[in-house]
């Protein structure tokens, strides 16, 4: 097992996703926040003025949610267990569908197949209602060696 490998073990074993979010640079700047709600992996992304693409509605700007979108599908994968590896993208497509408001954004992913070296994930975003969804998006990923 690669020291990668063990330290993911580690985390998982000790229970601390953030612990997992804080390995990933990306997702560190972003400022990603990794927790267990309920039993599932639930992603947050708190709002910040530098997230900000349309100051005149001000609405999010769409580079912030598709990056916090697929870092949670890569945390997700990781933390489930679905991949022994950093998985990676093999494609990422999102649908915006209502402008991101100056708040919070939260997500969540379904793993819709799982073979040996691939991995269909289904990511959706939303903030205060989880009903209207801002962004959905559907990503394939390497999860095999």
């Amino acid at each position: 097992m690669s020291g990668l490998a063990e330290r993911i073990e580690a985390i998982r074993r000790a229970g601390d996703p953030q612990a997992l979010v804080d390995m990933v640079p990306y997702a560190r700047l972003l400022g990603v926040v990794f927790r267990e709600v309920d039993g599932l992996p639930t992603f947050s992304l708190a709002f910040r003025d530098g997230n900000i693409g349309n100051p005149y509605l001000p609405a999010l700007h769409g580079g912030a949610i598709g990056g916090f979108m697929e870092n949670a599908a890569v945390l997700h994968l990781i933390w489930t267990g679905e991949s022994r590896h950093v998985p990676r993208v093999v494609d990422f497509s999102i649908d915006y569908l209502r402008p991101g408001r100056p708040e919070t954004v939260i997500a969540r992913c379904d793993v819709w197949r799982q073979g040996s070296r691939v991995a269909n994930v289904g990511i959706r975003a939303w903030q205060e209602d989880e009903t209207r969804v801002i962004a959905t998006a559907r990503a394939h990923f390497l999860v095999g060696e």
